[in-house]
């Protein structure tokens, strides 16, 4: 049987992740969950830290626990959305929709998504610009359980992530780096060099039970960085 504090980790982050607590919600009060799971305050204290430190929750003084704002998650799991960056720069950010569609999974990408063979998915492929020159080629697979209305969305207001973030909101996400050349198709629709070396990012995101999308995103090496930073 699970301890105490896991129970009631599980019981929160399920709420959030089936949309049921959006962000800005106000979690169960400690009363309320001791009450409920019949346990100490120390206990649902361990569990409301743990959730607090992976950006689960946030904890304000005197007002209680509420489920953390989208930009909160994303931060601690670094997920940033290209928008958002160009914007920060003070640039104009645009899209070009190249393909918008339902499709069958392939064995291979069925077991990135824990989905049977011939599932359905949802493939879309997008070129993100800032001020007008290719920055970002965005090739993305998503689970159909977790973003249902994913095809109906207009990907040239808004981003694929930010809709899963609002729609499958982030438990764990990992991602790999590399250097390769492009394919001719992103060469081509990223106005570079079928010779030109390319940053790309291969990024696998769960949202509760569910693997909720896994992407591609292919950066031209003379026009993209990636940069963070970190202090003890």
């Amino acid at each position: 049987m699970k301890p105490a504090y896991t129970q009631v980790k599980d019981f929160i982050q399920q709420h959030i992740a089936s949309g049921e607590w959006r962000p800005g919600d106000p979690v169960p009060s400690e009363a309320a969950l001791m009450q409920q799971f019949g346990i100490s305050r120390m206990t649902v204290n361990r569990a409301l830290r743990e959730l607090t430190a992976e950006g689960m929750v946030v904890r304000v003084q005197g007002s209680g626990t509420f489920v953390a704002e989208l930009h909160r998650v994303a931060s601690n799991l670094t997920i940033r959305d290209i928008q958002e960056e160009v914007l920060e720069r003070g640039h104009v950010h645009t899209a070009k929709v190249l393909l918008l569609q339902a499709e069958k999974a392939s064995p291979e990408l069925a077991k990135t998504l824990g989905l049977r063979a011939n599932a359905k998915v949802f493939h879309s492929v997008l070129v993100h610009l800032e001020n007008g020159v290719p920055i970002q080629f965005e090739d993305r697979y998503v689970n159909p359980a977790t973003a249902p209305s994913y095809l109906d969305v207009d990907f040239t207001q808004t981003t694929p992530t930010n809709h899963l973030l609002a729609e499958a909101p982030l438990t764990e996400a990992s991602y790999s780096i590399e250097a390769c050349l492009p394919s001719a198709e992103q060469a081509k629709h990223l106005g570079i060099a079928k010779t030109e070396p390319c940053l790309v990012q291969v990024r696998r995101t769960v949202s509760g039970a569910h693997v909720a999308s896994v992407v591609r995103l292919v950066y031209p090496g003379s026009r993209y960085s990636f940069a963070g930073s970190f202090q003890a």
